[in-house]
């Protein structure tokens, strides 16, 4: 996973924090709205999260935090999945066998 610049992260925080107090103060302004929103993605892209709420959190911890300790705090792509026993295999698929017929070619 590659990660942001802290520079970047907080520049970007910066502009969806004030996005937000900008449209908690004028709820029913479309243009603000519209910013705040789309200032969010940006903060979800950057941090790999599907909500601005927890993109705004995990960059604030990613700011915190060294590079190692932020890792160690959001092991989801690293953690194993419950049940799983073992290493993931990947299985490969080639070409299908020459004697057979697919399903389409009927």
């Amino acid at each position: 996973m590659l990660l942001p610049a802290k520079a970047e992260v907080a520049r970007q925080l910066r502009q969806y924090r004030a996005w937000e107090r900008m449209m908690l103060a004028a709820p029913a302004d479309r243009r603000i709205r519209s910013t705040f929103e789309d200032s969010g993605y940006t903060l979800c892209v950057l941090m790999g999260k599907r909500c601005a709420r927890e993109a705004a959190d995990a960059a604030e911890r990613y700011l915190r935090t060294t590079l190692v300790s932020y890792l160690r705090e959001e092991p989801e792509y690293l953690r194993e999945k419950p049940g799983r026993t073992g290493p993931r295999t990947v299985t490969r698929r080639g070409p299908p066998a020459p004697d057979r017929r697919s399903p389409a070619g009927r």
